[in-house]
């Protein structure tokens, strides 16, 4: 499969900042069930005719992030190039077309949800992110962890302590892909729950 991504979307891909604030906003990374409600606004919110299913939409405290599928444009016989290119040109056709509807939503979404939007799309093989969130993120180590950091740097395969850090963060995603769903199921289980205690009426 291949990945594109760029880590911080052409101006024309995302809306502009500075919107003020308004006290109706869904703020909350965790409280009521802050997740759902984004989720069933963008899926009340996308044209129907966009993706072949419904999109994957990743919600954290800083970025709402959509990926789409769109429709294999190949046809039967056609080699590996062919395929690839197609879908590419698939990707850029679908760019084109709707970036003023992505911007008019993502505005909305970012106005309500206080987070930033990101879009990304899969075709055939060709997956490519239009927009994405670089966010800094603060930590405290102890002399072994950065030891670890240290070495990573010395052996040429991060350049810095921060990239080390994005590193190990993306080995352990990719290592712990099963484990990580399963806590994220379990924490979703928690919070409707959570929402279906006595102070949630």
């Amino acid at each position: 499969m291949s990945t594109r991504q760029s880590d911080s979307g052409p101006v024309d891909d995302r809306p502009g900042a500075g919107e003020d604030a308004d006290a109706g906003r869904d703020t909350a990374p965790g409280a009521g069930g802050a997740a759902e409600k984004v989720r069933g606004w963008f899926t009340g919110r996308l044209p129907a005719d966009w993706f072949t299913a419904v999109p994957d939409i990743q919600v954290d405290r800083e970025e709402i992030t959509i990926m789409g599928t769109l429709a294999d444009p190949a046809t039967a016989g056609d080699s590996d190039a062919e395929r690839a290119a197609a879908a590419e040109g698939r990707i850029r056709r679908f760019r084109e077309e709707t970036r003023n509807r992505r911007i008019d939503i993502a505005r909305e979404a970012e106005h309500r949800f206080r987070r930033k939007v990101s879009w990304g799309v899969t075709c055939a093989n060709v997956t490519e992110m239009f927009t994405t969130l670089s966010v800094p993120v603060m930590t405290r180590l102890r002399q072994s962890e950065r030891r670890v950091l240290d070495t990573l740097v010395d052996a040429g395969v991060a350049r810095s302590r921060s990239d080390a850090l994005a590193w190990c963060v993306r080995l352990t995603g990719e290592n712990a892909d099963s484990w990580l769903s399963r806590l994220r199921e379990a924490l979703r289980q928690v919070e409707e729950v959570r929402d279906q205690g006595p102070g949630s009426a």
